[in-house]
């Protein structure tokens, strides 16, 4: 199957208590492509550049087989930029910079070979700017959507009619409780299901993942890792695995909504070793399964039975 993966590419000015790096290739679009070309065949992206994006980082992309025609650039404009700093514990940081650059007047129009797409993966991008991706598609088999903070304070009514035609809505445990208005985040996702998503998806940084689908909850851990080097795009590239092996199994049911969350937790264990999407570029299949594997040991639970005493 199919998927188009709507967001940014862009430069990252990275700083952590122990390295940092200079405009790196970054975006939500670029980690979510990278991540599902690992598991699928045709990944379709839309974004938009400008004219100092260097020709080495569209190369990238064109030779791990991703479909760039919906590649918009803007030759005499410049690429957005995001520069942040993070904390000792890489749990929190600070945004130091953005300069949205092209993306401020970004009115993506799909190449005809998009319209068909399968799974459409919406970035975290403004809710107007994702229904009009919504409206050029012709009746997809899956829409996955992420959003933040900001979109939820300040475009509540645009973001309601997004959400009322979303399949899976990605989101931190934080945006969930704030969306529903909610502390406890069962009731929220509940709440955020009411919506329009019928599955919501929460994410909790090192703590894992949460599924809610139908009545039944399910929850994926982090991989406990002895090298974190830079975070940025982690969400990103777990919508990517998500929906790369929804698009692989080709099908969407409970089952297969838990085994997409553990890929997208693998994927996403990946990106978080080295700066940028720069560990993503060469991984193997038996290096991914080798992952996959390590997630379920490490969540395996021996059956124990109480008796009688």
């Amino acid at each position: 199957m199919s998927i188009l993966t709507v967001g940014t590419v862009a430069f990252d000015t990275i700083e952590t208590p122990f390295d940092q790096a200079t405009m790196i290739l970054g975006g939500s679009a670029t980690y979510s492509a990278i991540a599902a070309r690992y598991l699928s065949d045709d990944i379709r992206l839309s974004a938009v550049i400008g004219g100092d994006f260097p020709q080495e980082y569209v190369t990238l992309l064109k030779e791990r087989g991703i479909d760039l025609a919906g590649l918009e650039v803007v030759e005499d404009g410049k690429t957005f930029f995001w520069a942040g700093r993070y904390h000792y514990d890489l749990n929190n940081r600070d945004t130091l910079a953005t300069h949205l650059n092209v993306l401020a007047g970004f009115n993506p129009v799909l190449p005809d070979s998009y319209r068909n797409s399968n799974i459409v993966c919406l970035g975290n991008l403004d809710p107007v700017v994702q229904l009009r991706v919504l409206d050029q598609v012709e009746d997809p088999a899956l829409v996955i959507c992420d959003t933040m903070n900001y979109w939820i304070e300040n475009t509540p009514v645009a973001l309601q009619s997004v959400l009322g035609r979303v399949d899976v809505l990605i989101i931190n445990d934080e945006e969930a409780r704030q969306l529903a208005d909610e502390s406890n985040l069962v009731k929220a996702a509940a709440k955020v299901r009411e919506m329009g998503p019928e599955t919501i998806v929460v994410k909790k940084g090192e703590h894992g993942a949460m599924l809610f689908h139908d009545d039944s909850i399910f929850w994926a851990p982090a991989l406990p890792l002895d090298k974190i080097v830079d975070p940025t795009g982690a969400g990103d590239v777990f919508m990517g695995g998500f929906a790369g092996h929804l698009s692989r199994a080709g099908r969407f049911g409970e089952d297969d909504l838990k085994r997409a969350l553990v890929i997208g937790s693998v994927m996403a264990s990946f990106v978080v070793e080295q700066f940028g999407p720069n560990n993503l570029l060469s991984l193997t299949l038996e290096q991914i399964n080798s992952r996959v594997e390590a997630f379920r040991a490490l969540s395996a639970i021996p059956v124990a039975i109480i008796e009688p005493a």
